[in-house]
Protein backbone atom coordinates (compact mmCIF):
# COMPACT_ATOMS: atom_id res chain seq x y z
CA UNK A 1 0.00 0.00 0.00
CA UNK A 2 2.83 2.34 0.71
CA UNK A 3 4.06 1.87 -2.84
CA UNK A 4 0.63 2.74 -4.24
CA UNK A 5 0.44 5.97 -2.26
CA UNK A 6 3.92 6.93 -3.43
CA UNK A 7 2.91 6.28 -7.03
CA UNK A 8 0.07 8.79 -6.70
CA UNK A 9 2.27 11.60 -5.44
CA UNK A 10 4.16 12.21 -8.72
CA UNK A 11 0.85 12.40 -10.60
CA UNK A 12 -0.45 14.89 -8.08
CA UNK A 13 2.74 16.88 -8.48
CA UNK A 14 2.26 16.97 -12.26
CA UNK A 15 -1.32 18.11 -11.88
CA UNK A 16 -0.27 20.83 -9.50
CA UNK A 17 2.41 22.03 -11.91
CA UNK A 18 -0.13 22.10 -14.71
CA UNK A 19 -2.48 24.26 -12.68
CA UNK A 20 0.32 26.61 -11.71
CA UNK A 21 1.43 26.85 -15.33
CA UNK A 22 -2.15 27.57 -16.36
CA UNK A 23 -2.44 30.29 -13.75
CA UNK A 24 0.80 31.89 -14.88
CA UNK A 25 -0.27 31.81 -18.52
CA UNK A 26 -3.66 33.25 -17.64
CA UNK A 27 -2.06 35.97 -15.57
CA UNK A 28 0.30 36.88 -18.42
CA UNK A 29 -2.63 37.04 -20.86
CA UNK A 30 -4.57 39.32 -18.52
CA UNK A 31 -1.56 41.59 -18.10
CA UNK A 32 -1.08 41.76 -21.87
CA UNK A 33 -4.76 42.64 -22.26
CA UNK A 34 -4.42 45.42 -19.70
CA UNK A 35 -1.40 46.81 -21.53
CA UNK A 36 -3.27 46.79 -24.85
CA UNK A 37 -6.22 48.52 -23.22
CA UNK A 38 -3.89 51.11 -21.69
CA UNK A 39 -2.36 51.70 -25.10
CA UNK A 40 -5.77 52.33 -26.65
CA UNK A 41 -6.65 54.78 -23.89
CA UNK A 42 -3.35 56.62 -24.35
CA UNK A 43 -3.98 56.80 -28.09
CA UNK A 44 -7.44 58.27 -27.55
CA UNK A 45 -6.06 60.84 -25.13
CA UNK A 46 -3.45 61.90 -27.68
CA UNK A 47 -6.11 62.21 -30.40
CA UNK A 48 -8.33 64.34 -28.17
CA UNK A 49 -5.39 66.52 -27.16
CA UNK A 50 -4.34 67.05 -30.79
CA UNK A 51 -7.92 67.85 -31.81
CA UNK A 52 -8.31 70.30 -28.92
CA UNK A 53 -5.01 72.02 -29.73
CA UNK A 54 -6.05 72.33 -33.37
CA UNK A 55 -9.37 73.90 -32.41
CA UNK A 56 -7.65 76.28 -30.04
CA UNK A 57 -5.23 77.45 -32.72
CA UNK A 58 -8.17 78.15 -35.03
CA UNK A 59 -9.84 80.18 -32.33
CA UNK A 60 -8.87 83.84 -32.64
CA UNK A 61 -7.25 85.96 -29.95
CA UNK A 62 -10.30 88.23 -29.78
CA UNK A 63 -12.57 85.30 -29.06
CA UNK A 64 -10.33 84.18 -26.21
CA UNK A 65 -10.22 87.72 -24.81
CA UNK A 66 -14.02 87.99 -25.01
CA UNK A 67 -14.46 84.69 -23.22
CA UNK A 68 -11.99 85.78 -20.54
CA UNK A 69 -13.97 89.01 -20.02
CA UNK A 70 -17.19 87.02 -19.64
CA UNK A 71 -15.66 84.84 -16.94
CA UNK A 72 -14.34 87.91 -15.12
CA UNK A 73 -17.81 89.46 -15.21
CA UNK A 74 -19.22 86.26 -13.78
CA UNK A 75 -16.69 86.30 -10.96
CA UNK A 76 -17.54 89.91 -10.13
CA UNK A 77 -21.24 89.08 -10.05
CA UNK A 78 -20.64 86.19 -7.67
CA UNK A 79 -18.56 88.42 -5.40
CA UNK A 80 -21.35 91.00 -5.22
CA UNK A 81 -23.89 88.34 -4.26
CA UNK A 82 -21.78 87.35 -1.26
Amino acid sequence: MAADSLAILPEMEEGKDGRERGRKEGKEEREEGKERKRGRKDGRKEEKKERWEGEREEEGKEERKERRKETERGREGRKRKR
